[in-house]
């Protein structure tokens, strides 16, 4: 019996962690990637708890461990640098049983590379149409370089997918979340050390979190409109961290040019009506980007890939039903993620003194008098655990 092939369209983290998933399970895969090589940005990346339970499933978790620095799950100061709420690395790990790890995203790419075979990726390669199949014929995927029949097709091309909507014509698509993030890793000397954490400001935040080695990834956030930047990002940066507390400023001033990254920031805000149409799949931003105040785009995707090769049995003609059972398992909780990280970008991003003002003063109350409620919040997010046969 030939093995059975899914295409992949996509070869981002998300993208890479369900080939591996499924390579795993037994499938033969073919991952699309329009990029004429692999070269994911030099940002780095935190993975919380979940996602290294995923990972973990896919004996990648300790590799990943030992690329990455740790951190904890909350650390939070005013622009000022006053502290609103902190938590340890001890405590981390005794609530959620981990760390947050913190690495490179070329190195989670090279993790996941290395355990797939090397005729699984096919960069240069544009998908331009996907026909869905249903239980009696097999999806087809038409590339610029040729067609694919796939008993299998996942759709994991980022927040401004351009097969979703072909998919669900009706779905308003990803929205502009109304600010742009920028990011960067740092060289800094390991002689100097640095408090980790976020930092809360009017209209934005900025963050300093550890690497392996001598560099720090730092990123900040800002209201802007979309697809207005600047000719020279850096100088821009370092004007607004001007008045942040030190050492924001010196950090992104000592960053290369080219190594400040701005992405706005998109979300699918309206959830999707499923997750699957015949035998096509979506995962990761695709399905369902958030903004990043949560830290859990990659680990949504994660959980995702995992969850998708547990669900689809090895029964070809019933894949689209496996795949209605993956709907089932991961749209409502990656939809009250998806809100429930909007709700948190709209109490850091509010420029008024007085908002920001009540939300660092009960942040810190919460921190300091109501650690239970700090658990709770975080709980939901990182009390995933994968099926146990993976």
């Amino acid at each position: 019996m030939a093995e059975p092939h899914a295409v992949i369209v996509g070869g981002g983290i998300g993208g890479l962690t369900a080939a591996l998933a499924l390579n795993r399970r037994g499938w033969a895969v073919t991952v699309c990637e329009r990029a004429p090589v692999l070269d994911p940005a030099e940002v780095g990346l935190a993975l919380a708890p979940n996602a290294l339970r995923a990972l973990d499933a896919l004996s990648a978790g300790d590799d990943v461990r030992k690329r990455s620095a740790a951190h904890d799950v909350a650390s939070i100061r005013r622009k000022d640098g006053r502290w609103i709420l902190r938590t340890g690395l001890d405590e981390t790990r005794r609530r959620f049983g981990d760390v947050v790890c913190v690495l490179r995203t070329a190195d989670l790419s090279d993790v996941l590379l290395e355990r797939l075979p090397r005729s699984v990726l096919h960069t240069a390669t544009t998908v331009t149409n996907v026909e869905p199949g249903d239980t009696r014929r097999p999806a087809r995927v038409v590339t610029d370089g040729g067609e694919l029949s796939a008993d299998l097709v996942v759709v994991a091309d980022g927040a401004r997918s351009t097969v979703r909507p072909e998919l669900f014509l009706e779905h308003p698509g990803a929205v502009y979340a109304g600010f742009t993030c920028w990011r960067a890793i740092v060289p800094w000397p390991a002689e100097y050390p640095l408090e980790y954490g976020e930092s809360w400001g009017q209209g934005g935040v900025a963050g300093v979190l550890p690497l392996n080695g001598d560099a720090v990834y730092c990123y900040a956030t800002g209201n802007a409109p979309a697809g207005v930047g600047s000719q020279d990002e850096k100088a821009a940066l370092v004007r607004r961290m001007d008045d942040w507390h030190a050492p924001m400023a010196e950090l992104f001033a000592a960053a290369r040019p080219e190594a400040i990254v701005r992405m706005d920031v998109w979300h699918v805000d309206t959830p999707l009506p499923a997750f699957h149409k015949g035998r096509v799949a979506l995962l990761g931003d695709a399905a369902h980007a958030m903004t990043p105040n949560l830290g859990q785009g990659a680990g949504q995707a994660m959980e995702d890939a995992v969850m998708l090769a547990h669900h689809i049995d090895g029964s070809m003609a019933y894949v689209p039903t496996a795949l209605r059972s993956y709907t089932d398992a991961r749209l409502p909780r990656t939809s009250a993620l998806v809100q429930r990280s909007a709700q948190l970008a709209e109490a850091v991003q509010n420029d008024s003194p007085l908002i920001t003002t009540l939300r660092d003063t009960a942040a810190g109350v919460v921190g300091r008098f109501a650690p239970a409620l700090l658990a709770r919040y975080t709980s939901p997010i990182d009390d995933w655990w994968p099926p146990s046969e993976m």
